[in-house]
């Protein structure tokens, strides 16, 4: 009772007081999501290290991916996918709607791919994780629709601040990659949920910055320079994205069954990892050995562990695994960064550069700019893990520079081509996410007389004077089919000419080669014939039978009621 009546005066309140109410409340909820997730790791993986250094290590990537396809498949019905995406689908699709079995188990099924030795990230379980919670705490304070979007936005935003103690990167992760929209009342709650996620990730583990760096003296040779290690990152993007891409493809087409493709994708991250224990994981361990410079691998090894960690990654998430692709990313981007500094430095002996450190760290940024296609989250997520702000302006450069590259061959992120490709990425207040608000059903006119073929001119006065329409369906008077339609432009000269009033039958005159649409059409299809067609009005026939008309006036006209209740919050 006591929970009814603080949601009746919740309702009651101003809309900003909901929003920083609920921001803080979600961002409470998802901050102790994030943090139960990191501990959950430290404590699983330190169990399971005892066996890094034996054989049967090679069994537990296997074993983790099968035990995850279990539980998300069997257990929850919540499988596959980095997480990511499926919150951006319901913020595009479903106004912000997630199932609340998504709020935590994608962190089980991610706790148990990491430890055992997958190589993933737990932030995109995290982000779903947090969005969950957020599109169920909306649902109980019954939000309206604006409200739930942002609210389920607020949600990642904290999850992804918690995990990184980086709130800046939390609001500008959620704006640029989630929401994909910059508005003063969405980023309110953002910015709420993501301080207070922030605040509880503190007070549990502490203000660390993840990765520690020397002061960098950035002199205009390592900004030169940063435009090559941007080409370099564009690649090793692009090479990432299609692994990925292209494994999940090959397991779905060569295996049918979940768990055999499990299997295989678990043996194939168990060989590599028992011969490069770095790919196993996250890998932040060779992040903070490369920008601490404590490495001293061989340039070759470097190489092969950029490539087997995007070999690794692409298996264990293509195999069902429950992971992102952030962590990877950082990895990845910290060896590119240190790959391409040792390249030059043999090439430019007589340069003095920063370092390998200063590359390896803009080297995160630009891949993850470059995979998400996202500069601004990859710039303020290195500075705030990093404290790197001294590093600012080789960060700019790499980061807008390797997002351009990497566009001009992959058009959409990874998070974002799937949904692309199947029509699901609906951004707010555009004109594909508010005509996907409007049925057809919401559309049809019915007030049309219907006239016969075989009918003469003399026969249509009548309804003509009884009609407020202009066009009339011609129906087959014996089966009631639909074969075209009579437009009163059309005739209006016949009627005033007594020859031809008697003369003249519908079938005659009317228009059979006109396009037709169905209930079955989506809006957007519907506003595309609009326009190949230059019509203002267009038949909805099924089955064969004319059910009423869709005229452009009537879709403008929702567009506009659409538009206003997508812009109310």
């Amino acid at each position: 009772m006591g929970f009814d009546r603080f949601r009746s005066l919740f309702m009651n309140l101003d809309t900003r007081i909901q929003l920083m109410i609920i921001g803080v409340i979600v961002g409470l909820c998802s901050g102790l999501a994030a943090v139960g997730l990191n501990i959950g790791l430290r404590e699983f993986s330190g169990l399971l290290m005892q066996f890094q250094d034996k054989l049967i290590w090679v069994l537990f990537p296997a074993g983790g991916l099968v035990l995850t396809v279990l539980i998300l498949k069997y257990v929850f019905r919540d499988f596959k996918g980095h997480g990511v995406p499926e919150v951006i689908f319901s913020v595009s699709i479903r106004a912000g709607a997630l199932k609340f079995r998504s709020s935590f188990s994608r962190l089980i099924g991610s706790l148990i791919t990491i430890s055992s030795g997958g190589s993933a990230g737990p932030e995109a379980p995290v982000i779903i994780s947090g969005a969950a919670i957020g599109s169920n705490i909306a649902h109980y304070f019954k939000a309206n629709e604006m409200m739930r979007i942002a609210v389920t936005g607020s949600g990642a935003a904290a999850a992804i601040a918690s995990i990184f103690n980086a709130p800046i990167t939390g609001i500008i992760f959620t704006m640029e990659v989630i929401l994909g929209e910059w508005s003063a009342t969405m980023m309110f709650p953002v910015a709420i949920a993501s301080v207070t996620g922030t605040i509880v990730s503190r007070l549990l583990n502490g203000n660390q910055i993840p990765f520690q760096h020397r002061i960098f003296d950035v002199s205009i040779y390592d900004i030169l320079a940063s435009v090559g290690l941007a080409v370099a990152i564009a690649l090793f993007s692009l090479l990432f994205i299609q692994l990925l891409k292209r494994v999940s493809t090959i397991l779905d087409s060569w295996f049918k069954n979940a768990l055999i493709q499990a299997m295989i994708g678990g043996l194939v991250v168990g060989c590599i990892t028992i011969f490069l224990p770095q790919v196993r994981g996250e890998g932040y361990e060779v992040v903070r050995a490369l920008i601490g410079e404590k490495y001293s691998l061989g340039f070759g090894i470097v190489l092969l562990l950029i490539l087997m960690k995007m070999v690794a990654t692409s298996f264990t998430l293509g195999a069902g695994g429950a992971g992102g692709v952030f962590a990877p990313s950082l990895v990845i981007g910290s060896l590119g960064g240190w790959f391409y500094f040792r390249g030059l430095e043999a090439v430019f002996s007589q340069v003095q550069f920063s370092g390998a450190s200063l590359f390896s760290l803009v080297g995160m940024a630009g891949m993850i700019s470059g995979t998400m296609q996202a500069p601004l989250s990859g710039i303020f997520l290195i500075v705030e893990i990093t404290g790197g702000y001294d590093a600012i302006l080789p960060l700019l450069l790499v980061s807008f520079l390797t997002t351009m590259l990497v566009k001009l061959i992959e058009k959409h992120s990874i998070y974002h081509f799937e949904l692309v490709k199947r029509g699901l990425l609906l951004r707010p207040r555009t004109d594909g996410r508010i005509l996907s608000e409007i049925r057809p059903e919401e559309l049809l006119e019915k007030d049309l007389i219907p006239v016969y073929p075989e009918m003469v001119m003399r026969d249509i006065i009548p309804l003509i004077q009884k009609s407020s329409r202009n066009y009339f369906p011609v129906e087959d008077k014996k089966s009631g089919q639909y074969r075209g339609m009579l437009f009163f432009n059309d005739i209006k000269t016949l009627l005033f000419n007594d020859d031809m009033l008697n003369s003249i039958i519908v079938e005659e005159v009317m228009q059979v080669d006109l396009d037709t649409v169905s209930l079955n059409d989506s809006v957007i299809d519907i506003l595309k014939k609009f326009d190949s067609t230059n019509a203002w009005s267009l038949p909805v026939v099924e089955n064969g039978r004319f059910i009423g008309l869709i005229s452009k006036a009537s879709l403008l006209d929702h567009y506009r009621k659409e538009l206003k209740a997508q812009t109310d919050i």
